[in-house]
This record gives C-alpha cells, sequence and structure tokens, in this order.
C-alpha cells in the first residue's frame, strides 16, 4: 500500500516539463509545480511578450512571478528518491532523430502525440492535456505528429496561410489575399481541401475500380497460363501420337518391302538353281556324248563307224543359256525407296515450315468476349486528337484538335505527314490493343476510318485516299446510308443509321467493328483481319461544311 501511494505521488507532483521528479520544485501563482530551472527556461521564452504562462493550465500573470523553493514539495521528492522509484519515461518515449519532439519539453525532448495547427506546435502526451482538458483549446485543430507546421506559416507576412489561391494555386494567408493575390479566385483553405477531397474520393473511386480491373486481368491471364499450358500439352501429347502412327506406318511400310524382296529372292533363287540344274544335266550328257564320238573317231572297222555315226551326231536341244539376260535383280528397289525417301523429306520439309509458322503464330488471347453493351465498350475507350501536320489544308481543326471541318483551303505550313490531294486526316495517337472510340458528323460526306501511318499522302487516290487500298479501312454514317469501304470495295449496309459511329479496335485479335450510336448499339460491319502496323485514326470529308468531333467518353 505505501508503495501505490508513493506510486501516486510520483505521478501527481512529476514536473510536467522534464517529466521527472521536480529538481529545486517551485509553485507558481495557479498551483502547479515545476522544476526551478524548467519554468525559468520556459518564461526566458515569453519574455518578449511580457506575458507569461503556465505551460499545463495556461493562466496567465504579469509581471513574472517571483520563484521561491517548495519546501515540502522538496521534501517529498527526496523521500521518493530514497524508494528507489523515478518518474522519468522509457527511454523509447524520447524523440529520435526521426521523430517529432515535444516543443514544450526543456532538455531531453519526448516524441510528440499531436500537432496543433493552431499553436503550431507538437505536444508530447502530458503536455498535449491541456489542449483535452481547457476549453480555450477546444477549437484547435490537432493533427498526427508533423515536421512541417513552420510550411503553414506565410514568409512574407509571418501569418498562418488559412487561404488557398486557385489562380496561383498556392496556399496564402489573408493579407496576402488582399496584397499581390488581390483579385484572384481565393478561398479559404478548408473549402478548397473540400473540394479536393471530392476529387480526391473521385481519384480513390476511379484507382480501386483500376485495381478491380486489373486484377480481373490478372486473373484472366492466369487463367489463360493455364489454358495455353493445358493447350501445348495436349499439342505435344497429339504430335507425339501422330508422329509415332507416323513411325509405325514407315517401319510397316519398311517390313513389307523387306518381305517382299526376301519372297522374290527365294522365287529368283529358286529359278537360277532350276536352270543350275538343267545345264549340269545337259553338261553331263554332252560329256558322255563326246566321250563315245572320240572313241567312234577312234574305231577302224568302217562299216561300225558308219552304223553308229548316226545316232551319236544327234545332239538333243540345248538350254538357251540367254534366258538368264531377265533376271531381276534390287538395285531398282534402292532407287524406289530413295526416290520415296527424297519425296517425303520434300514434304516434311514444307510442312514443317507450315507447322513451325502456326506455332510460332499461336495468338495468346484472353477468352474474353467483344464488349456487348455501351457500358462495356467504354471501358476501353481512348481519347483521339488530331494531328495538324496530317490535315489537308482544307480542313480546320478545333475543340482541342478534336473538331474538323472542311472549309475553304488554310495556309497551313508545308509538311511530310500532311495530306495533299485528299480532304483528310490522321490522330496523334497510334492504336494498339482494345480501344473504343466516337465521332459525331454533320453532313453526309464524312468518312470515319483507321489507316497504317505509311499510307501515301499525295497520288492517285486508291493510294492515298482512306478505303481505296489496303492500308485503310474506312466507314461512312450518314443520311440513313452506311457503307464501308476496303481495299477499293464497298460494302453497303440497309440498316438505318445515327449521325454518331462507333468505332471498335481490337488490335491483336485483328477486329475492327462500327457501330450506329444511338439509344442503342447497332453493329453496322465487322472486319476479321491481320493487322501488321500499328493503325491511326482518320477521318475524310467530302463535302464543304461537314463536320466531325471525336466525342469525349464519360
Amino acid at each position: 500500500m505505501a508503495q501505490q501511494g508513493a506510486q501516486l505521488d510520483q505521478e501527481t507532483i512529476f514536473c510536467s516539463i522534464c517529466l521527472d521528479l521536480p529538481k529545486d520544485p517551485v509553485t507558481i501563482p495557479c498551483g502547479h509545480s515545476y522544476c526551478m530551472s524548467c519554468i525559468k527556461g520556459f518564461w526566458d521564452g515569453e519574455d518578449e511578450k511580457k506575458i507569461y504562462s503556465c505551460p499545463q493550465c495556461r493562466q496567465t500573470f504579469t509581471p513574472r512571478p517571483v520563484l521561491v523553493k517548495n519546501t515540502m514539495l522538496a521534501d517529498i521528492v527526496e523521500e521518493l528518491k530514497k524508494t528507489g522509484l523515478q518518474a522519468a519515461p522509457a527511454d523509447h518515449c524520447y524523440a529520435g532523430p526521426e521523430d517529432v519532439a515535444c516543443d514544450v519539453c526543456t532538455g531531453r525532448k519526448l516524441k510528440a502525440l499531436k500537432s496543433c495547427l493552431v499553436c503550431l506546435a507538437s505536444y508530447c502526451e502530458k503536455h498535449l492535456q491541456p489542449h483535452y482538458e481547457s476549453p480555450t483549446f477546444k477549437k484547435h485543430k490537432l493533427v498526427d505528429p508533423s515536421k512541417k507546421l513552420q510550411e503553414n506559416i506565410c514568409s512574407r507576412h509571418d501569418e498562418v496561410m488559412k487561404m488557398f489561391c486557385r489562380t496561383d494555386q498556392q496556399s496564402i494567408c489573408y493579407l496576402c489575399s488582399v496584397d499581390e493575390h488581390k483579385g484572384h479566385d481565393t478561398v479559404s483553405a478548408a473549402a478548397e481541401r473540400t473540394e479536393r477531397q471530392r476529387e480526391l474520393e473521385v481519384s480513390q473511386q476511379q484507382i480501386q475500380q483500376r485495381i478491380q480491373d486489373k486484377e480481373e486481368d490478372m486473373t484472366l491471364f492466369q487463367q489463360e497460363v493455364e489454358d495455353i499450358s493445358r493447350s501445348a500439352d495436349k499439342a505435344v501429347e497429339d504430335s507425339e501420337k501422330i508422329f509415332t502412327e507416323l513411325i509405325r506406318l514407315i517401319q510397316k511400310r519398311s517390313s513389307d518391302v523387306k518381305q517382299q524382296i526376301r519372297s522374290q529372292q527365294e522365287t529368283e533363287v529358286s529359278r537360277v538353281k532350276e536352270l543350275q540344274e538343267k545345264l549340269e544335266q545337259e553338261i553331263t550328257e554332252l560329256k558322255r556324248k563326246d566321250a563315245e564320238l572320240k572313241q567312234l573317231s577312234h574305231t577302224e572297222d568302217h562299216t561300225e563307224f558308219l552304223h553308229n555315226y548316226p545316232s551319236l551326231s544327234q545332239l538333243s536341244a540345248s538350254i538357251d543359256s540367254s534366258s538368264m539376260s531377265y533376271l531381276i535383280y534390287f538395285e531398282d528397289v534402292t532407287a524406289a525407296v530413295s526416290e520415296l525417301r527424297d519425296k517425303l523429306q520434300d514434304i516434311l520439309m514444307e510442312k514443317w515450315t507450315n507447322i513451325s509458322l502456326t506455332v510460332t503464330e499461336v495468338d495468346v488471347l484472353l477468352s474474353e468476349e467483344e464488349p456487348k453493351t455501351r457500358a462495356e465498350f467504354f471501358k476501353y475507350s481512348c481519347e483521339i486528337t488530331l494531328d495538324p501536320n496530317t490535315a489537308n489544308t482544307r480542313l480546320l481543326l478545333s475543340e482541342g484538335n478534336r473538331k474538323a471541318k472542311l472549309t475553304s483551303p488554310l495556309s497551313y505550313s508545308s509538311h511530310p505527314d500532311r495530306f495533299i490531294d485528299t480532304c483528310q486526316v490522321l490522330s496523334r495517337e497510334s492504336l494498339t490493343g482494345r480501344c473504343y472510340w466516337e465521332v459525331e458528323s454533320r453532313g453526309g460526306g464524312v468518312y470515319v476510318a483507321v489507316a497504317y501511318k505509311n499510307i501515301s499522302r499525295a497520288g492517285r487516290f486508291d493510294e492515298c485516299e482512306f478505303g481505296r487500298n489496303d492500308k485503310s479501312w474506312a466507314s461512312r454514317c450518314g443520311n440513313n446510308i452506311y457503307d464501308f469501304w476496303f481495299n477499293n470495295i464497298a460494302t453497303r449496309v440497309s440498316d438505318p443509321c445515327s449521325s454518331r459511329l462507333g468505332v471498335y479496335l481490337d488490335h491483336s485479335a485483328g477486329i475492327l467493328s462500327f457501330y450506329s450510336v444511338s439509344e442503342t448499339m447497332t453493329l453496322l460491319h465487322r472486319v476479321q483481319t491481320t493487322f501488321t502496323q500499328p493503325l491511326y485514326a482518320g477521318l475524310w470529308f467530302g463535302q464543304f461544311g461537314d463536320t466531325a468531333e471525336f466525342c469525349k467518353l464519360k
């Protein structure tokens, strides 16, 4: 209990400036006690004003009170010190180089808990108490500790900057508003903050929506990675099966050829051996005949010779050796197989090129459907401005280069990108990925187009006019007539269309779609192709006074 009492005394009597047991304690007229050196130091800072206040309750005194040591309090402090208790805060409560220090603390300063935008000072927990307890400070604005409080002071007038100049976009004090900022659009800092706060909330919503969209895209990309991997694995598996079948087929044909050769070999060898046997028999018969004739030639009896000669001189039919000339050898088979090999190599080389191109040209696209509603198209909306350097001299650009009108010739400077022989213009922005924009036109001769940048700027109409070559696509929607042009071929659509034309481009997928935009969106024409370069939006004018404007989409 005694220790609890000592602790209570310690919390009650400590110096609120140094937050330690008071040294040479003194009590000022309001009743609060401090170290003599602490309160002297505090009042030394107020000497210029000649008005002295209590750091805790803010009561003021004039003149400066005379300080007298509080002997009773000093005795109590000594008793507390004997118990070994200390009121000093832990080291982590003191302000470091990176912290905001309390402006009231003397000596080693504590960390500030709050900063006051009215006092332009920062306070630790103890020195902050008057702001919570005294009605004098109730209207003060407390914020998280800040090292930039002095930035709120006008360097010219040494006043708090509570106003904002919208003309110069800077914070100012009241004297500034009637001095160098006189006549400017000025409001209170609070009013400007309210306005900017609304804008901030809109920006936050946009950022959060974008984060959500990007996270959805990430999910789609992850799904696409999985789909690509599954597709690749299946292609590898199927290809291996097909090549295995091809190898099995070639092996089967190889076995068939081998079997046919061996069969034919057996037949031919058997035929040749049969001929060999017949030849051996004929040779034996001829040798026997030769021996008999030799013996007859040595017979001395003429009668016997003449009697036997007729039978011995007659020879049996001889086997024609020329029949050997049609024997089949197998060099031709080797030649035929070699010819097959060469043809297969040619086919494999040709088909392999196609297969390789097919593999490398696999278009990795999100399995995302083409937008259906206008809100979905707005997801890909883009701001388009016209490039003055491409505008024909009869085109007048306005509205921040979003609008063009066909008029009398204007004095434009020469430029290599300018269209000379056709009244048309291209956008500054190149278009890749997914894009959507709308064009509002007046008159019946405006074509909305996309084109490659290298389209001709002068020459024959089929070289430089939108839609009359393979470098541009053009669409007109006016007077309830719609036609689409590409490579000098027109496609006409009978559907009614409005004066506003929407264009959707998915560059990587090769999709270009034109829509009539009113209360609903009506698809007028859709192109499926392969775009080889970035595209640029364009306008072509055919009648004097025609206008067209790229709409701001919200």
